[in-house]
């Protein structure tokens, strides 16, 4: 949360509790999801070579993890490859490592099977301002279309990505045809908010 709001000496502090937790340091799936939240908030925190250094280490522990060992359901559901590269996706992206934030975003798809419709569009989201930065607004707006209706407009985290991705969209591209695009695309999500 700490990370979301800007505040990265909180999510450092926060993290570190749990980073520190004996069950931590005890399973290496615990340890991954703990230094892949590491990484993140140093990338949000513009720390390339810790943001690198942390994603390195996050992936070595997860393939150390036995899947056979004893896991709460929670933690099964929620934390796996996808949500890694979901996790290195944002930390990249905050970082202006866009290819590198694309390359995260496409690898989280294929090991995520059915994912959460809310993270996939938080994904897809991301994926699509990656690609605007990269110079690339019909690419860009073509994966931002993938985003259902109702995530757009039931998940307040991905409305306003999606607002803000409008607005880059605008931004770089406002006479394309991709900013023409997306705003008829958009218009029916405004007229049922």
């Amino acid at each position: 949360m700490y990370r979301h709001m800007g505040r990265p000496a909180d999510a450092f502090a926060a993290n570190d509790v749990a980073r520190n937790l004996h069950l931590t340091r005890r399973d290496p799936l615990f340890a991954s999801l703990g230094l892949a939240r590491q990484g993140a908030i140093h990338g949000a925190a513009q720390d390339r070579t810790a943001t690198l250094r942390a994603f390195e280490q996050a992936q070595d522990a997860m393939l150390r993890a036995d899947p056979a060992d004893y896991r709460p359901v929670w933690m099964l559901a929620f934390y796996d490859q996808a949500e890694l590269d979901s996790l290195a996706l944002s930390a990249h992206l905050a970082l202006g490592d866009y290819s590198t934030a694309e390359y995260h975003a496409t690898a989280a798809w294929p090991s995520c099977g059915p994912p959460p419709p809310r993270s996939r569009a938080i994904t897809t989201t991301r994926l699509a301002h990656a690609q605007l930065a990269q110079g690339a607004p019909d690419a860009a707006t073509a994966t931002a279309m993938k985003v259902p209706a109702e995530a757009a407009t039931q998940h307040a985290r991905v409305t306003r990505m999606l607002q803000e991705f409008g607005a880059a969209l605008r931004a770089t591209a406002p006479a394309s045809s991709s900013a023409q695009r997306w705003t008829e695309h958009t218009a029916p999500w405004r007229m049922a908010a």
